[in-house]
């Protein structure tokens, strides 16, 4: 993507958004505010937005989950049938149309995945079956730090059927395994703590939830590498645990810090199939299908990539984005930026030649290179541009070039090296390159 035909709406200043992250966010034009709870995603805050979404979508079909898409605007007969018609804390957003019918803005899809399954799913032999989607789920929360807490946000959810419970623990070790290598993937430390069913229903379930300096509980963590280990406050056995005390799983230290769920997975049971009537043939009789659900904070996942990134940085650092930079690749809007001393002459030529082999690299999206050309811009906006969207890798053709014919690679991790040109695109693929 050239710069001089690139949509940044990057700014040096943002109007108050309640935290320095949001602030950040609005700042590095990834967000715009549309009223309380609601944000639109410019460009920049899309492409990360839809890899993040790509990498959660991979997960679920590599378990053999397969793509669906449900309406979010929903009758109110289905939730009546499930029995969860206004059970959402008061926080579902519910109207009435024309002809004076109810109807909701989906805050999850439970009902609307049995209906759609009802008739078609008929015998054990159609079973089990993985479905997915990404879309906006609805909910009239009470908005607050930014995308963690909003009236409308992007999640996936993948929903599994079966024909009784060996099956769903099957799958439902399947997805939660495959959950833990995405946040992995992205780059984001999560500890899995035990949950509770009060709107969901079912038997058991589990968060994945972010340590961070602000989030949304008090949460206990396993500081061990290879330890998972959570409880938040929300836990009835919280109280029995202390920060610096022993991990009940692996002997480990506990650390204490603040939360954020980015994840949920459910056993869910027969909780809706037997409201809703939703029975198989099996070879013992009729039965009634066995359920999962298993759902992705993506937009709230963003934001806590961001926070935990932040902060592990001095706040003299911290002048712009942080993304994540794992052995799957990054996250991050851009994962080059070629900034030359000025767009001419030589300049001008090795930063054409750099930005065509990068574009056609392997593992390098063909539009995530960000050349700055537009001449408007002083070398000293280009690095501070670069730098607020969080580049991982700045290929810089300056002084350094004019004295001995190579360029530096300046890299997220704060390492400088100077590499001829041609050996620019394998370093970059090497550090930033996505590996699917």
């Amino acid at each position: 993507m050239r710069r001089s035909e690139a949509f940044l709406a990057t700014s040096r200043d943002a109007p108050d958004a309640g935290t320095e992250l949001v602030a950040l966010m609005r700042r590095a034009g990834l967000i715009r505010e549309f009223g309380s709870g609601l944000w639109g995603f410019l460009p920049t805050g899309e492409r990360v937005r839809q890899t993040v979404t790509d990498r959660i979508e991979r997960a679920m079909t590599d378990c053999g989950g397969q793509r669906i898409a449900l309406p979010g605007l929903q009758y109110d007969e289905i939730w009546r049938e499930s029995g969860r018609w206004r059970a959402f804390d008061d926080e579902m957003l519910t109207l009435e149309n024309r002809e004076g019918q109810a109807m909701c803005l989906a805050p999850s899809h439970e009902e609307g995945v049995v209906r759609l399954t009802d008739g078609f799913v008929r015998s054990h032999e159609d079973l089990p079956l993985l479905v997915y989607q990404t879309t906006e789920k609805y909910r009239d929360d009470h908005a607050r730090n930014g995308l963690v807490r909003c009236k409308a946000f992007t999640m996936n959810d993948a929903y599994s059927l079966h024909t009784d419970e060996r099956s769903l623990d099957q799958t439902y070790e399947r997805v939660r395994e495959a959950s833990l290598r995405v946040f992995d993937d992205l780059g984001l430390d999560v500890a899995v703590v035990a949950a509770e069913d009060i709107v969901m229903g079912g038997s058991d379930s589990e968060e994945f939830v972010a340590p961070v300096e602000r989030g949304s509980d008090d949460l206990l963590s396993c500081a061990a590498e290879d330890c998972r280990f959570g409880v938040t406050d929300e836990h009835e056995r919280f109280e029995d645990y202390e920060a610096g005390g022993h991990c009940p799983d692996c002997g480990g230290r506990l650390s204490a810090s603040e939360g954020i769920e980015v994840g949920h997975v459910f056993k869910l049971g027969t909780r809706y199939s037997e409201a809703m009537g939703l029975t198989v043939d099996a070879p013992g009789g009729e039965t009634s299908v066995v359920m999962g659900s298993y759902g992705f904070g993506v937009t709230r996942t963003i934001q806590t990539l961001l926070q935990q990134q932040l902060g592990r940085v001095d706040d003299a650092e911290a002048a712009g984005c942080r993304w994540p930079v794992t052995d799957w690749g990054t996250v991050a809007p851009y994962q080059c930026a070629i900034v030359p001393l000025q767009y001419d002459g030589q300049y001008r030529a090795v930063a054409d030649e750099l930005y065509d082999a990068l574009g056609s690299a392997e593992r390098l999206d063909a539009d995530a290179v960000l050349l700055f050309d537009d001449p408007d811009q002083s070398i000293g906006e280009r690095f501070a541009e670069s730098g607020l969207l969080g580049v991982p890798v700045t290929v810089v053709i300056g002084n350094h070039f004019d004295e001995t014919g190579q360029v530096e690679l300046e890299y997220a991790d704060g390492r400088i090296e100077t590499v001829a040109p041609e050996a620019v695109a394998n370093r970059v693929v090497e550090y930033a390159g996505r590996r699917d």
